[in-house]
């Protein structure tokens, strides 16, 4: 059984003069970042691997589930690739993962992360909302063979603040 954990970046701030690559989380991105890993940690078992893109306001997210889930740096780490918002290179990265590991979180971006979890899952999600986990089963032993598989859960931000 392969379990992957998709985490969208939490919401960015457009008010800094830099590059898309280089946006930061805002405020409430910030809060989100907060709540929803502190939640996925109390309710999840942690995933064996962290991988985020390297884009800063993704890698600022993934910090927070690292952190959160008590991941150590060894397995922690970033790849460019994810900096993707069509979904191919996403992929290519999940069909590659290391198949000693079976529980494995990725963080980026939209449209890539709602078009992943539509096609992977067998639920549909409209939107993945910033800072959107979906947790999302294989019944398979090798990463490369994933096909779909069962949607088991969403935790949205909006969810944690009824």
């Amino acid at each position: 059984m392969k379990t992957l954990y998709m985490v969208r970046h939490a919401k960015s701030s457009w008010k800094h003069d830099v590059g898309d690559h280089q946006r930061p989380l805002k405020g409430r991105g910030k809060r989100d970042g907060k709540l929803v890993s502190q939640y996925v940690a109390k309710n999840f078992e942690p995933p064996q691997k962290i991988v985020s893109s390297d884009a800063n306001r993704a890698l600022s997210t993934a910090h927070y589930f690292k952190d959160a889930l008590n991941i150590s740096e060894a397995d922690f780490s970033t790849n460019s690739a994810l900096y993707d918002f069509s979904g191919q290179q996403v992929m290519q990265i999940v069909k590659s993962l290391e198949d000693q590991q079976d529980r494995i979180m990725i963080v980026g971006h939209n449209h890539a992360f709602t078009s992943i979890a539509n096609m992977l899952g067998n639920k549909y999600i409209d939107n993945v909302p910033t800072c959107g986990f979906v947790m999302i089963e294989f019944p398979v032993d090798s990463w490369k063979d994933i096909t779909t598989g069962k949607t088991v859960k969403t935790v949205f931000p909006r969810d944690l603040k009824k």
